[in-house]
């Protein structure tokens, strides 16, 4: 019997996306490799727990959520992170950042000053800039009072990342333009908290880093991975990653996979086998021709 592994999420090194698995294995994930795995028949997916405990029941959790929680471990979690605002006291500093992922498509948002880029990367951020740093709470006043005089939002849904990502501009400038814009007024307004101190703009781009712009863009993704379920399977070759999104090439054309699906099941290779878990037609925004025509 082929050997099981619990998927422990994706994460973006230095060096790019890491698929991390339960007990401290990692596997290094590059544009060209084949990822494939299947769900063992009678597979349940479980909770993954709460703030690095298991869950006390193992509580079995729906294959189309992206949190792999059930409720009490969910509610749990929230309560204890920084966007519930239950940690006041935490001494460390903050960044604010504005992030574009595709036109029309910007966010205000916090984080630790010592992650550097790593959250931009785990959201699939286009591109970047900071706004400033300083305590935890003067970052979070900067980020509400952003939110209500420029309307921008703190979350945009992923649904509506995936759909932009075969229009993007190709060119770097172009991809910067809406949060240089954004920045010039942020930086414009009065009632900034004293111990914030402001950034100047300075736009980074992931777009090379994900595959989905320019010379490393890889072919326009059809669809996209609903859940797994037990008995299923799923392989190809991987052309592009963005945020938690891995879009592989397979036989069914490229479809993308959101790695928090992963979360909760027992996993095993699946080398070969042919494409066999439910997939949904990707939506696409406005404009934005299908690759298959």
């Amino acid at each position: 019997m082929a050997q099981a592994w619990k998927c422990a999420g994706l994460r973006w090194a230095a060096d790019g996306p890491v698929l991390t698995w339960v007990g401290g294995r990692r596997s290094a994930l590059v544009r060209g490799k084949r990822v494939a795995f299947g769900v063992a028949e009678g597979g349940v997916r479980t909770c993954v727990g709460a703030r690095g405990h298991a869950c006390p029941v193992r509580a079995g959790v729906s294959g189309r959520s992206t949190g792999a929680r059930c409720e009490e471990c969910a509610r749990l979690d929230r309560a204890h992170s920084v966007a519930a605002d239950t940690m006041a006291d935490d001494p460390r500093p903050y960044r604010v950042y504005l992030a574009w992922f595709g036109p029309g498509l910007v966010k205000v948002g916090i984080t630790a000053y010592e992650r550097g880029s790593a959250r931009l990367l785990e959201q699939g951020a286009v591109c970047f800039s900071w706004l400033g740093c300083g305590p935890l709470m003067a970052a979070r006043r900067t980020e509400e009072l952003l939110r209500a005089a420029l309307g921008v939002p703190d979350c945009i849904p992923y649904a509506h990342k995936r759909a932009v990502r075969a229009a993007l501009p190709e060119s770097e400038v172009e991809r910067a333009a809406e949060i240089a814009g954004l920045h010039a007024r942020a930086v414009a307004l009065g009632g900034w908290p004293e111990a914030l101190t402001p950034e100047p703009f300075g736009g980074v781009d992931h777009a090379g880093v994900f595959g989905i712009a320019g010379a490393e863009r890889g072919p326009a993704a059809v669809a996209e991975v609903a859940e797994l379920v037990a008995g299923g399977a799923i392989g190809g070759e991987l052309v592009a990653a963005a945020g938690p999104d891995l879009h592989l090439a397979t036989e069914r054309g490229v479809v993308v996979l959101d790695t928090r699906l992963m979360t909760g099941w027992e996993l095993v290779s699946a080398e070969g086998e042919p494409c066999a878990v439910p997939l949904r037609e990707l939506k696409r925004a406005a404009g934005v021709q299908d690759g298959l025509f």
